[in-house]
Order: structure tokens, then C-alpha cells, then sequence
């Protein structure tokens, strides 16, 4: 069984509130996960027909049936969030801790439902596919970015070692027809799934919703909704740019990255390692990579990112920036296996436009060495993991 990060996180905040949520994407460990911190709980899923049909016809009596001493968890509470007004009514006589665990895959679903009715009683987590921390802790990082770039983090790719070119497919195919036809409603899956591959081969460049709905031949409103639902199952995310003016034009453009690179090799038909190498959008890839790692850490102590990049209208440009406080950390990522003076040509920039009392950045590459450098903290791939770890800890 691998070992998650966020385990001891969710078990001491289930201390301090009733209800926990634990979101992210399907098949990221979520049930696992709870089933292993409250192994006391009486476990329910959401997805058994008959169940749900249980709790729509009377969700009052459904919850006093599974009442028990240490909690319930309810897996997959997307289905049905007409439950949520019910266990607030329960929380608030009870007074208990820690009591419902809910998972769930649709983030909008979800908060919409949680925001109008357990405000305050709740706290909201997030599990993404395996980080590198959590990959290294359990002897599972391959050893080569390509390699990881093309495999992804789905916890079942390494626990069962099944082949990317099998689980992914299914899983997309699964994704579309259950997910996308409950939520979004679309008549034709193949536009959709057309939609999906044009977003992965568009990853790491900055949004261009005309660009996607004028190449699929949907409306700009239609393309903005499945944007909108590809964010709420935590497929895909925008990093946002950095604002901050220095006396210059700044894009205002967010940039389109997967939570998962596996997932986006396959839609882009990417079938080994090898072909991460060479592949045009191998850069994209390990940026993506890289910047998803940096999310999962935030998450997996359970704070909201603070990331974004910079770019200004002259093409100035640094991948990722980290907000913490009035601190802003510049971080350059290169697929590159050998330094070169060029990764830190963005760099270099950005200190002089910010006037950064001393160089703070790290340049994240595809080598096996960290290296001291005068501009910056030159870490492997390998390392990526520690720029959070080591500013929050």
C-alpha cells in the first residue's frame, strides 16, 4: 500500500471538525485514503444505484441506519448533494468530531452544495495523483523524467503496474462517459473527446478559448463550459498570471497545464519514454510536470497553491512564480539534462526588473544533479518536491 502524504494532515483535522471533504480526481486514492485514516468508519459508496436511490427516497432514516459510534464515510457525494442539508441538521445536534468523511471527483458539484450548507463545519482537501515525495518514500520514481512524464501518478499504475497505453484509455473513455454525460450534458462525446485532445496539445500555453471552440466547431460560450468542467474534475487547471506591475505590460492570460502528464501522453498518442524525448512538446511536458508537483505539495499539507507565472508583452518570461506573504520566489524549468548559462538568462531578468535584494530562484532541469549557483538553486527533477517542503517546514 502506498503511503500518502496528506494521511496525517486529514487525520488531525478530523479533530477539530464533523465533516471532511476529500476531493481531487477519480481514481487519485481517495477512497483508499479514508478508508485507511478512519478504518473505524462505516464505509458507503455513492455509486451503487440502489444505495442512492436510498438516501434520494429519504435521507434522514438513510442516515440514522448507519448511525455508529465512530462515522460514516460517504465516497463519491457528487451523486447525491441533497444529502449535505441533512448532515448539517445531524452535525449541529450531535456535536461531533471527525464523524463524515465525503469524497468526491466533481469539485463544482461539491462546493456549490457544501458552500450553501455546511460553511463552517467543514474543512476541504484536496488528493492529486502521487507526488515525487510520495514516489521516492515508497521506491516507485522511475528514473528518468521521461519516464514520469509518460507513466503520470495514478496510484493504480503502480500499485497494480499496469502499462500507461492500457489504463489510460479506459480511463478517459470511463471519465467521458460517466462523468461528462451526469454533469455537462453533451450530446456528442466525440467533439468532446476531440476538445480534450486539442487541450493536451495546447498544454503550457496560454489560454485561447476562440482558438479551441473555432478548431472543434463549438460556440466560445460552449468551449468556456468545458474548460469550466475539465477544472471541476480536476483534469486540467490555469495557472494565472503574476500581476504585479513593474512598470510594464504584463499578459493577463492564464496558461493551461494537466494535473496529470500520463493522462495528457495519451492524449496526445505519446506511447513510451522515448517519444517524451523527442517530442515537440517534451518542454511543455516537464513544465507541466513540475508545476502539478508544486501543486500537489501545497495540497498535500493542506494549503491552496500559491503559484503563478510572469510574462510580459516584450516576451519576458519566468515559468512559475511563488507567492509566500511579500515574498515572490522565481522558479525556471528546463527539460535539459546539462546546465547551461541560458536557464538563467529569465532569471537574471526578473531580479533586476523586481529588485530582488538577492537572488532567491530555483531552476528546476532534467539532470540528476543539485547544484549552488550564482543565480540560482539548481535542482534535479528529483527535487522539485523539496521547494515547498523546505518553505513551509
Amino acid at each position: 500500500m502506498i503511503h500518502r502524504e496528506l494521511l496525517s494532515t486529514l487525520k488531525e483535522i478530523a479533530l477539530q471538525l464533523p465533516v471532511i471533504a476529500l476531493l481531487g480526481p477519480r481514481q487519485s486514492g481517495k477512497t483508499t485514503l479514508s478508508k485507511i485514516a478512519f478504518d473505524k468508519h462505516v464505509y458507503i459508496s455513492l455509486e451503487d444505484l440502489d444505495v442512492r436511490a436510498q438516501v434520494m427516497e429519504d435521507p434522514r432514516s438513510f442516515l440514522e441506519r448507519y448511525r455508529n459510534p465512530h462515522g460514516i464515510i460517504l465516497d463519491e457525494i457528487q451523486n447525491v448533494p441533497s444529502i449535505l442539508s441533512y448532515i448539517q441538521t445531524y452535525v449541529d445536534s450531535e456535536k461531533v468530531y471527525g464523524y463524515f468523511i465525503l469524497t468526491g471527483s466533481q469539485n463544482f458539484l461539491v462546493n456549490q452544495a457544501v458552500t450553501q450548507t455546511l460553511a463552517g463545519r467543514i474543512a476541504i482537501l484536496t488528493l492529486l495523483p502521487l507526488s515525487i515525495s510520495e514516489l521516492q518514500e515508497n521506491s516507485l520514481l522511475p528514473l528518468t523524467v521521461e519516464e514520469l512524464v509518460y507513466r503520470g501518478a495514478y496510484p493504480r499504475l503502480y500499485d497494480e503496474n499496469i502499462k500507461p497505453f492500457v489504463w489510460y484509455p479506459s480511463y478517459t473513455l470511463t471519465y467521458i462517459e460517466r462523468d461528462v454525460r451526469q454533469v455537462a450534458h453533451v450530446q456528442d462525446l466525440t467533439i468532446f473527446q476531440l476538445f480534450l485532445k486539442l487541450c493536451a496539445g495546447r498544454i503550457g500555453q496560454l489560454l485561447n478559448l476562440s482558438s479551441l471552440a473555432n478548431d472543434c466547431g463549438i460556440p466560445l460560450r460552449t468551449a468556456q463550459h468545458w474548460i469550466s468542467l475539465l477544472q471541476s474534475s480536476y483534469i486540467v487547471f490555469l495557472l494565472q498570471p503574476h500581476y504585479k506591475n513593474f512598470n510594464k505590460r504584463l499578459v493577463k492570460t492564464p496558461k493551461l497545464y494537466f494535473y496529470d502528464t500520463g493522462l495528457a501522453c495519451s492524449l496526445l498518442g505519446i506511447d513510451s519514454p522515448d517519444q517524451v524525448y523527442t517530442h515537440y512538446l517534451k518542454g511543455s511536458l516537464v513544465e507541466c510536470l513540475i508545476i502539478s508537483e508544486l501543486q500537489k505539495q501545497y495540497y498535500n499539507r493542506a494549503r491552496l497553491p500559491n503559484l503563478y507565472f510572469w510574462r510580459d508583452s516584450h516576451g519576458h518570461e519566468v515559468d512559475c512564480i511563488i507567492e509566500k506573504g511579500i515574498q515572490l520566489i522565481p522558479v525556471e524549468i528546463k527539460a535539459g539534462k546539462t546546465v547551461s548559462s541560458d536557464y538563467f538568462t529569465a532569471l537574471q531578468y526578473w531580479y533586476r526588473l523586481s529588485e530582488a535584494e538577492q537572488p532567491n530562484g530555483f531552476v528546476v532541469y532534467g539532470g540528476l544533479e543539485n547544484q549552488k549557483r550564482n543565480y540560482a538553486t539548481v535542482l534535479s527533477w528529483k527535487s522539485a518536491n523539496t521547494i515547498i517542503s523546505n518553505l513551509y517546514e
